[in-house]
């Protein structure tokens, strides 16, 4: 039995549904919906109803925007593939904190995520993310996250304190991503984009087909270079002027 059904079963329990016929049909909903998310192939496109973080940073023309889940094993397949473009091309990678609710530990990596953003800056954040990826099949509960995120910090010489966030505003954060990936209309991880600016292609391209990523940079590369100014024919002047 899948860990997804399993979750996804506990949460039935809780609401005591009065019917066995509305008991079947929310098994079959949730124990579909938790299994796209995390092992299924990914819809043909995401339906997306605000388009606002869809942009690439100030200053930039390009970017990749993805929704990740930590514990999705998706977005660890996908993880070494972005992070390898961005520093391909030379784009940022721009990532949002979707942490999907019957996952046991992914919303408090994102928050230990966010206290190496603040505490000692992004590339350190980024590299727990990456390594919280890499390793994600030896983490099996918030015990063992706590364990790895200990770990990672004595590597890097940094001193965790005992609570990470005491006042909530890196939980906050998190969920106001979330919050963000619902206005979007993100409905499964991990969701990627190239998004473009002042481009004369399409402002962003869902990345559906991963194998298809580095042409779908240089696509939007393409779009948003600007055109070349014809040369300036030279005037000959009249003999004797």
């Amino acid at each position: 039995m899948s860990r997804s059904f399993v979750c996804a079963r506990r949460f039935l329990v809780l609401i005591q549904p009065t019917s066995l016929l509305l008991t079947l049909a929310l098994a079959t909903f949730f124990g579909s919906a938790a299994a796209h998310a995390q092992f299924g192939a990914p819809p043909a496109g995401t339906q997306v109803h605000d388009a606002s973080a869809l942009k690439p940073p100030a200053g930039a023309h390009v970017a990749i925007v993805e929704f990740e889940d930590m514990e999705c094993p998706d977005c660890a397949r996908a993880n070494p593939l972005l992070k390898q473009a961005a520093a391909n091309y030379k784009i940022p990678w721009v990532r949002h904190d979707f942490p999907l609710p019957m996952h046991a530990w992914s919303f408090n990596a994102a928050v230990n995520a966010r206290w190496f953003d603040a505490a000692k800056g992004k590339a350190v954040g980024d590299e727990y993310r990456d390594q919280v990826f890499a390793n994600q099949s030896s983490i099996y509960n918030p015990d063992q996250l706590r364990q790895f995120t200990e770990k990672f910090a004595q590597s890097h010489g940094i001193a965790l304190p005992f609570a990470m966030d005491p006042q909530g505003k890196l939980a906050s954060d998190v969920k106001a991503d979330y919050a963000l990936g619902q206005r979007v209309g993100i409905e499964h991880t991990p969701t990627i984009w190239v998004v473009t600016a002042n481009s004369k292609g399409a402002p962003f391209v869902e990345v559906v087909d991963r194998s298809k990523l580095y042409q779908m940079i240089d696509q939007a590369i393409a779009d948003t270079t600007p055109a070349k100014s014809p040369a300036k024919a030279s005037v000959k002047k009249p003999a004797g002027n």
